[in-house]
């Protein structure tokens, strides 16, 4: 059997996912360098390698698809251009470069259960068995988390602006039954942030024996103790509460089973509760095409609207000659004399275009 793990680290941001990547680097796992540089938003550092956030950056623009996206169609999106063979090449052969260094690897981003079926494949070339640890904590403290650090959306402002909270806990609900979905019949669990700040030992012990990890099974003391330093419960610093988010009813509801549904999995990994996310995913897909309907008009004004911004865009370009298109560069290779005669020839034609008109 192979040595070779990578355990993918999921789930909406804001959700402890850099939390649980920092606490298996420290315990032997490999974090693919060089990584994202921590800022004030986690202090403690992400645990994201810069080369996997930039790819996924650059597959989410090529998709059309944002990191937080409420969007049940962006999964076809996504999906199609994690079919690139080219794509899955390039993902393939860096991944296998990651295991010179080491047999067990964690890689994570929020970005990343959107191109889950192209990581898998990439493992299943390299001979590596991949896991997933999905990060669970409430919507509403992820959400008041994304619009305190990241800022609110749609121009809002405040923690609890109606648009951006909206937009994110619906986005919220599509990434976690999607995330679901697409980890469902693989090496998997579900972890509660609340449980990993509380006492981190058990969580991660747990998925040290469930995915074979020698690195967390072999822990020495003085790894357990810096780990120990690592989590800090203090970092929870969002609290947040519906009474503190403005989200339609229906919405608020779907998204509170949806947190129901996926608790559940997290003690109980069953069929019926797997068809309980499969129900909820359905409820979502059909709520989102109604708000799509309600707001269609909207849509169209803000096509014509962009579309009449560009067209006075345009005219409103001078019409430059031949020569001021041609780069100062190369203009400047043009002896004086020369360009002068240019100059003139280039007038003549001008006027010259201009009386035919």
């Amino acid at each position: 059997m192979t040595k070779r793990r990578v355990v993918f680290v999921v789930g909406s941001g804001r959700s402890g996912t850099s939390t649980m990547a920092g606490t298996l680097r420290t315990l032997g796992l490999h974090v693919p360098q060089p990584e994202v540089v921590a800022d004030a938003t986690n202090p403690k550092g992400f645990g994201e390698p810069r080369w996997v956030v930039d790819l996924h950056t650059e597959l989410l623009a090529r998709s059309n698809v944002q990191v937080s996206d409420a969007r049940p169609r962006a999964w076809l999106d996504t999906g199609t251009t994690s079919g690139d063979h080219a794509t899955r090449e390039r993902v393939a052969a860096w991944l296998d470069e990651q295991f010179a260094v080491g047999d067990e690897l964690v890689i994570k981003d929020p970005r990343a259960s959107w191109f889950l079926g192209l990581w898998r494949a990439a493992a299943d070339r390299c001979d590596a068995t991949s896991s997933y640890v999905t990060m669970l904590r409430p919507v509403t403290e992820v959400v008041g988390s994304k619009q305190t650090y990241y800022g609110p959306t749609g121009g809002q402002s405040g923690a609890g602006s109606d648009q951006g909270a909206i937009t994110r806990t619906a986005a919220w609900v599509n990434m976690m039954l999607h995330t679901e979905r697409a980890t469902r019949g693989q090496q998997r669990a579900f972890v509660r942030y609340g449980d990993l700040l509380d006492d981190w030992t058990q969580p991660v012990f747990a998925l040290g024996e469930a995915f074979d990890l020698q690195g967390v099974k072999t822990a020495m003391a003085v790894d357990i103790a810096e780990v120990h330093r690592f989590i800090d419960p203090s970092l929870r610093r969002v609290t947040m509460t519906w009474d503190d988010i403005g989200v339609p009813d229906r919405l608020r509801d779907l998204a509170d089973e949806t947190w129901q549904a996926l608790d559940a999995i997290a003690s109980d990994d069953s069929a019926k509760n797997q068809e309980w996310c499969d129900q909820l995913r359905t409820a979502y897909a059909g709520q989102y095409a109604e708000a799509e309907a309600f707001a269609h008009s909207t849509v169209v004004a803000q096509r014509r609207r962009a579309a009449a911004d560009a067209r006075r865009e345009a005219t409103a370009q001078p019409d430059r000659s031949v020569a001021d298109r041609v780069p100062h560069a190369v203009r400047a290779m043009v002896p004086p004399a020369a360009r002068q005669k240019l100059r003139k020839a280039l007038r003549r034609e001008r006027s010259s275009r201009q009386d035919r008109a």
